[in-house]
């Protein structure tokens, strides 16, 4: 499959799986998971047909691992590791996170940012990085990035929950400003 329609394939999943489920006729289960006869038929019936080899091969090759298939290649049922706007429980266990976590954002997002913190926004949870290195990336895709680090073991001491999505971007409800300091 060609670079530009596995782009495709994967937006077309992150807008149907995170979003938008029922644009396209499905609904997800309570954890956010959809049988994969289900999703290609609905995806056919909205004009964007695609294969389940196509379906797998942009499941395998997401540089952010987005998406699981139960049971790898071949599985029954998919879903979005994170960043659901829908509500789902994503049923993942507390886990304690390491000492620094951090985000990656745009400079004109930081005197909202210094006062209130990280919250989740329309999302269900804050999303954290495991490295700088991904949360530039993750800035980067609204502007010139700018890292905040997030002393996650010491809000995880203060009684904060972490958890750790399929992908490893680790998820808390909010980030107070306490917690954050701006990396240069």
């Amino acid at each position: 499959m060609d670079e530009r329609r596995t782009v495709k394939v994967s937006t077309y999943l992150s807008k149907h799986l995170r979003h938008q489920p029922e644009r396209i006729g499905l609904t997800l289960d309570r954890n956010g998971w959809v049988a994969v006869d289900e999703l290609l038929a609905a995806a056919a019936r909205h004009g964007f047909a695609l294969s389940r080899a196509e379906l797998d091969h942009a499941v395998a090759v997401n540089d952010k691992r987005r998406f699981t298939v139960e049971g790898g290649v071949g599985g029954d049922r998919i879903r979005a590791n994170q960043g659901h706007t829908v509500p789902v429980d994503l049923d993942l266990p507390p886990a304690e996170p390491p000492a620094y976590l951090y985000h990656g954002t745009v400079s004109h997002a930081l005197d909202a940012i210094r006062t209130e913190g990280l919250r989740p926004m329309a999302r269900h949870h804050v999303h954290l990085s495991p490295d700088r290195e991904t949360a530039t990336r993750v800035g980067a895709r609204r502007g010139r990035p700018v890292v905040l680090a997030v002393d996650a073991g010491v809000m995880h001491r203060a009684g904060h929950v972490f958890r750790v999505s399929a992908n490893g971007v680790w998820l808390t409800d909010a980030v107070p400003p306490e917690f954050l300091r701006l990396r240069a």
